[in-house]
């Protein structure tokens, strides 16, 4: 029984851990839309990244797989000069592929830029 139990807990555990941390480089990278219009930019290579998405029996959150593959790209595209990455691929089995694009300070065709305000906060719309 006690064996049953602490394994329980130890799956419970590792379904709330995120093994991919961002790396200070990977967090200036911005992830554009798939459908975002990224012709401005340089493209810099593709990114083709994976990680567990089931542990033994227990299949991971889907959520949490796909932040992990998004966060593994970005952290990779800082080494392609890439400030920007685009998913190519949905997530399968744990497995995704991104595009890397240099956009530098241009702002995306598809994407308005943000309007001034007096808090100086930036705001773009979610979906247009």
């Amino acid at each position: 029984m006690f064996l049953r139990i602490s394994t329980l807990l130890a799956v419970t555990l590792l379904s709330a851990c995120t093994w991919v941390k961002m790396t200070p480089q990977g967090g200036g990278v911005r992830v554009a839309l798939a459908r975002e219009d990224l012709s401005a930019c340089q493209r810099r290579g593709e990114i083709a990244v994976a990680v567990e998405d089931s542990v033994a029996f227990y299949k991971r959150s889907r959520v949490k797989v796909r932040d992990e593959l998004e966060t593994l790209a970005r952290n990779e595209a800082f080494s392609l000069n890439a400030d920007t990455i685009q998913p190519k691929t949905e997530p399968l089995d744990g497995e995704q592929r991104f595009v890397a694009y240099a956009c530098g300070r241009a702002v995306p065709a598809s994407r308005p830029a943000a309007r001034e305000r007096s808090d100086s906060a930036e705001t773009y719309p979610i979906d247009q």
